[in-house]
């Protein structure tokens, strides 16, 4: 797909954008949201796992760092 293939659109309001914004609103108050300690065990989740991920990228770059630098003083 080239960029020329790409059409772009204005947001649809419908009737009006005050309506728009109440449908938003009504549609907001269907939402289940998560309870305090649900956000607080995923969010301890997700900083958990970025830190592992983040220590084995660090570690493996740090591996081949030294693998490359034992090569290239050879």
């Amino acid at each position: 797909m080239e960029m020329r293939d790409i059409q772009f659109t204005k947001p649809n309001f419908g009737e009006s954008p005050a309506k728009f914004f109440i449908e938003v609103r009504d549609e907001l108050k269907k939402v289940t949201w998560p309870t305090k300690p649900a956000v607080i065990k995923m969010t301890a989740i997700v900083i958990g796992v970025t830190v592992g991920v983040s220590a084995y990228l660090g570690g493996l770059d740090f591996i081949f760092a030294k693998i490359f630098e034992i090569i290239l003083q050879r």
